[in-house]
């Protein structure tokens, strides 16, 4: 009784006003592009934005989850890169089906986010720490496992999900829809993901009332771990090769990306539509200013002001609706 009054307590927040604004704030960005540059706007580039994407559009997903119980995950592009070298190790030098590879490929991906989860319910390290020495640990398997070898030659038909199109629209973005929606009710209408809330707000209280906290934590980190390794065979499949530095700098992305979306870094507030938001911002403002000429450092500190104006303006909503 006490597990089913705290879950209902702690529906998901109201965070209409917000994505309002971020949606705003993308319809305007949108316009600005539009004028600086002609080709910005057309549809095959638009497409091509949605498919380069993806990869972190998948990634932030299970992140906006974790992020809301208050927790953090650096490691997710990490995983993603010893995935995308297992992938090819495991059919290329080991000899497997590349379908069975693929598959023990999404169960590495999964232990590795259940490794994270372990280390920071089992043994209490917070997950900033804990998630700063996995991102280490699995580069550096990744790297040690290719010997700065990459891998080729894969048949044509693993190309389907990463360069493929169905009815006109890239094969990933289907995926990436599925993802959406599938996350999108898992936080916003299930018991599971209003645990996840009370988590965030509170991670004593929510022990307290009975919800089963470490295995939420536990599912949600490995949640991570699969969706990086997801989003590693839809990388190899986009640029047709496995090299060892795939995903740097993803995770990121991806944080950025649900942060923009409204998600609190403390936890306790956020939404999966927010975050699609973050990541079509993100993604369309690194498009339009590299179309305008803009290099790529100007351009991560045009997405770092936006980021930190974003958070002023969390903490400022946050503020109203508490009546400070």
């Amino acid at each position: 009784m006490a597990t089913t009054t705290a879950t209902r307590s702690a529906r998901p927040p109201l965070r209409l006003g917000q994505e309002a604004v971020l949606a705003a704030i993308l319809a305007a960005a949108l316009l600005v592009l539009a004028f600086t540059s002609e080709r910005f706007l057309t549809v095959d580039n638009l497409l091509n934005q949605g498919r380069l994407a993806c990869e972190v559009g998948l990634v932030a997903l299970p992140m906006t989850l974790i992020i809301v119980t208050g927790g953090i995950d650096l490691s997710v592009g990490s995983i993603l890169g010893l995935c995308a070298i297992m992938l090819g190790v495991l059919w290329k030098s080991i000899g497997l089906p590349l379908e069975l590879a693929i598959l023990l490929t999404l169960v590495i991906g999964t232990a590795a986010g259940m490794i994270n989860g372990l280390v920071i319910t089992r043994i209490g390290v917070p997950p900033l720490i804990a998630t700063l020495a996995t991102l280490a640990l699995y580069r550096g398997l990744a790297e040690g496992i290719s010997q700065a070898r990459s891998v080729r030659g894969y048949p044509e038909w693993f190309f389907t999900l990463g360069q493929g199109e169905v009815l006109g629209v890239p094969t990933q973005l289907w995926l990436l829809a599925t993802a959406i929606l599938v996350f999108g009710v898992l936080l916003a209408c299930t018991t599971f993901g209003r645990a996840l809330y009370a988590i965030g707000n509170s991670e004593t209280a929510a022990r307290f009332s009975g919800l089963p906290v470490d295995q939420a934590k536990l599912t949600i980190y490995g949640l991570s771990g699969f969706m990086a390794g997801l989003a590693a065979w839809i990388f190899v499949s986009r640029v047709s090769t496995t090299r060892s530095d795939m995903g740097t700098g993803l995770e990121l992305d991806a944080i950025a990306a649900v942060v923009l979306g409204g998600t609190s870094i403390f936890g306790g507030t956020g939404s999966i539509l927010g975050t699609v938001l973050g990541v079509v911002l993100v993604q369309l403002l690194k498009n339009g200013l590299a179309l305008t000429g803009v290099k790529g450092d100007a351009t991560i500190v045009v997405i770092g002001i936006v980021l930190i104006l974003s958070i002023l303006l969390t903490n400022l909503l946050q503020r109203r609706g508490r009546g400070e």
